[in-house]
């Protein structure tokens, strides 16, 4: 797959998944993933690339520190992820409209959705 001009990296595009603005220097890239086909499906991947780590440290913890069953800490690093993903994919249009005008760009008006975007 090629690079789209702009494309932060490896570094940035951590950053951009825990919720820093890019420099200006990036903003085709942001433009790209936040509107783009498939800009849902990649800030469901941002949001992974965030909260697995939560998850390992919170299954480390409970395997470690406190004697629970290995059973316990599946199940709650199976809550975890199931309840922050299906916030993310019901609140995704919020989040891009969030993230568009962190970096100064125009929201789209989404006439699929009933109303713009906030």
């Amino acid at each position: 797959m090629t690079r789209l001009a702009g494309d932060p990296g490896v570094a940035r595009w951590l950053r951009f998944a825990v919720g820093f603005r890019l420099p200006a220097e990036n903003r085709d890239w942001v433009r790209h993933e936040l509107t783009d086909a498939g800009w849902r499906g990649r800030t469901v991947l941002r949001h992974l690339a965030v909260i697995i780590p939560v998850c390992i440290v919170v299954a480390v913890v409970l395997g470690t520190l406190v004697p629970a069953p290995a059973w316990l800490s599946l199940t709650m690093v199976a809550l975890i992820l199931c309840g922050s993903i299906f916030t993310v994919t019901a609140y995704a249009d919020d989040i891009r409209a969030t993230r568009l005008r962190q970096h100064g760009l125009d929201v789209p008006d989404d006439p699929d959705l009933g109303h713009p975007a906030h």
